[in-house]
């Protein structure tokens, strides 16, 4: 449970039909099997102590006495297992029947939640037999021999993890229009459980599964849906055991035509955290709420659920590209606007045969040909100096070529020896001011030509640069729109590589210059190379971008601390970069991170394309002066 990690579950018993006794066994021991896998929470399908399917069955005072029965043995089983449990019963209060669920922890009946919205329509007859929840009041009875409240407007609370707050729903509130979880969540319930026997029918369980995911977005919270299957009667329906788990609009888990448990971990931190952030989420309404505590073990989880390597780049293939196809149209359609809004009769690009400058020509190209203008309206310049290779001065020369733009050469190599030569800068002196100086150089001839032409500078930055202000202030730090600016490096070469897929039938020259720029390694090339190659590569320099855009994503996005990003760091990417290698550069990201926040705040315009963005007029505000202490210092005893 530590880092906000609560293993989970969903379970479907294989019961029989109004065999109480059989079916609290089969409850029993699907608890027993998801406490040994370390779930800390268990929901069970509604109805499941007597079957959903048990008819007038439900009036008879055996079959009553036989669910309250069950429902003792299960909760005596409850004691010894550190787990909260939902099952579902009919029960007896004040003259009436109504469907409910039944909240358990260490052998205490926390309370009893009563189905609010009765279908009594096709196939269900529910007002039949039960009373809808009661609307204001609870109702105080004497069940197991506990007194326990019955009542829709309740919330349990784990002592030891405050953040994990269950509400209960039942089947058909989900699919009313306005289910009961609005409220509980809403008076801070991040974990809700739904007990269901919902009926299989062909084409239902898409629309199931867009309602479980679709609340637990709307909500921001964790959606587990337990549904009756295996043994619930067929005299005229099929019960499919269609279990899920969501978590903030996503499936983590899901099983269907089965029975036994479906398990994974919710992370309620990351909800709350979300809530924090999205101030349109209300504050609690004026209903009474009653709250019961109750304890689980504060444990290490041990992770199931996914962790992409790459969070800002879809796992599926066709989905990459779709992505790929929407991230450059919506960039294009930002230049599009600045370039229509200034009048501008160039755009004037630096191309230096990397990865950067050529998604930012890509794009550029993207936005010229939704304005209907030439190609050659775009100025595409290579300034070649000290550092630059044969390699990336052809690929941009080709580059440039067969998207048809305006190319130039201005080797800056003598403007920046003179400059050199007027501050004082040795040759010899590879330091900064040696790399800079020719960085702000090639700035200036684009800033330059970009007004002698009526134009604007297309700025080729992208995310995982602004988050480690690995740019030269003032140099390619600046520009007049930053087409990249929400686009973090591992995403940048999918970009390059799907064009190059794109380009292989229509132009397979293009196409290879693509591949070929997405095989040189990232290198801002402003020392000498040796042997005609790259003789400074970013990523021995900074990190590698696969770890850093991973930190980035979840400490901004999600702001995780340092250490549950370190712990999530380690389930995703352990196999590649052992533990030292992974605390190393997550120091170095948050030394980074805040000590060049000053460039960040001052940024050029640009795009927002994805979840994260770093603009100091959008998503990020930060001080420029703020420090890393407490970040760090919750590093330094990991290893």
């Amino acid at each position: 449970m530590r880092d906000g990690f609560v293993k989970v579950a969903v379970g479907t018993p294989e019961i029989r039909v109004a065999d109480c006794a059989h079916n609290a066994q089969a409850c029993i021991a699907l608890m027993r099997q998801a406490a040994e896998q370390g779930v800390k929470v268990l929901c069970l399908p509604e109805l499941c102590l007597t079957g959903y399917t048990c008819g007038d069955l439900f009036l008879q005072d055996t079959l009553l006495r036989g669910a309250e029965e069950a429902l003792g043995q299960v909760l005596a089983a409850t004691e010894e297992l550190d787990l909260f449990l939902a099952v579902g019963l009919p029960v007896r209060a004040g003259g009436k029947l109504y469907n409910c669920a039944a909240l358990l922890c260490h052998g205490e009946l926390l309370g009893l939640v009563p189905k609010t919205h009765l279908p009594n329509y096709g196939e269900f007859y529910e007002k039949r037999w039960f009373e809808p929840a009661p609307e204001e009041e609870f109702l105080c009875l004497t069940l197991c021999g506990q007194e326990v409240f019955l009542g829709k407007h309740q919330l349990f609370q784990c002592d030891t993890m405050p953040e994990l707050v269950i509400g209960v729903e039942i089947c058909e509130d989900l699919w009313a229009p306005v289910p009961p979880s609005v409220s509980l969540a809403t008076h801070g319930a991040t974990l809700i459980l739904n007990l269901s026997a919902s009926n299989e029918t062909v084409g239902k369980a898409d629309y199931r599964r867009a309602l479980v995911a679709g609340q637990s977005g709307r909500l921001l919270c964790g959606y587990l849906y337990a549904d009756a299957g295996e043994g619930e009667s067929t005299t005229d329906l099929v019960f499919a055991g269609h279990n899920i788990i969501a978590e903030n609009g996503a499936v983590l888990a899901e099983e269907r035509f089965a029975s036994g448990l479906t398990v994974t971990e919710v992370d309620v931190q990351r909800l709350a955290f979300e809530r924090r952030r999205n101030t349109t989420f209300p504050a609690a309404g004026q209903e009474r709420m009653d709250f019961s505590t109750f304890s689980l073990e504060m444990t290490d989880t041990t992770l199931t659920r996914p962790v992409s390597q790459n969070p800002f780049v879809p796992e599926d293939g066709g989905h990459l590209d779709e992505r790929c196809q929407e991230i450059l149209t919506i960039a294009a359609l930002g230049l599009k606007k600045r370039l229509s809004h200034a009048r501008a009769k160039t755009a004037v690009v630096g191309l230096s045969g990397g990865l950067d400058s050529t998604l930012a020509l890509l794009i550029t190209a993207r936005a010229m040909a939704l304005l209907n203008r030439p190609m050659t309206d775009i100025i595409a310049i290579t300034m070649p100096c000290f550092g630059t290779t044969a390699r990336t001065k052809s690929n941009a020369q080709v580059l440039a070529e067969r998207i048809g733009t305006s190319f130039r050469t201005v080797d800056i190599g003598e403007a920046v020896k003179v400059h050199f030569r007027d501050i004082g800068q040795s040759m010899e002196d590879l330091s900064v001011t040696f790399e800079n100086g020719q960085a702000r150089e090639r700035t200036q001839v684009l800033m330059d030509i970009a007004n002698q032409t009526g134009g604007m500078v297309i700025g080729t930055g992208d995310l995982s640069e602004l988050a480690l202000g690995w740019a030269t202030y003032n140099g390619d730090h600046m520009s007049m729109y930053g087409v990249n600016a929400g686009i973090p490096k591992t995403l940048v070469r999918h970009l390059v590589a799907y064009t190059a897929r794109q380009a292989q039938d229509t132009d397979p020259q293009l196409s290879a210059v693509l591949l070929d720029i997405l095989d040189t390694p990232v290198s801002p090339e402003l020392l000498p190379p040796k042997e005609g190659e790259i003789a400074q590569k970013t990523e021995d320099l900074v990190g590698p971008y696969q770890l850093h855009d991973f930190y980035l994503y979840y400490a901004i996005r999600w702001g995780f601390s340092p250490r549950k990003v370190y712990r999530l760091a380690l389930s995703a990417l352990g196999g590649q970069y052992d533990r030292a290698t992974i605390l190393k550069w997550l120091k170095n990201f948050y030394r980074r991170f805040f000590v060049q926040q000053f460039k960040r705040s001052c940024l050029p315009d640009g795009p927002k394309v994805g979840s994260v963005s770093l603009s100091p007029r959008g998503d990020w505000r930060m001080p420029s002066d703020a420090v890393s202490e407490l970040w760090l210092k919750e590093l330094e005893d990991l290893t």
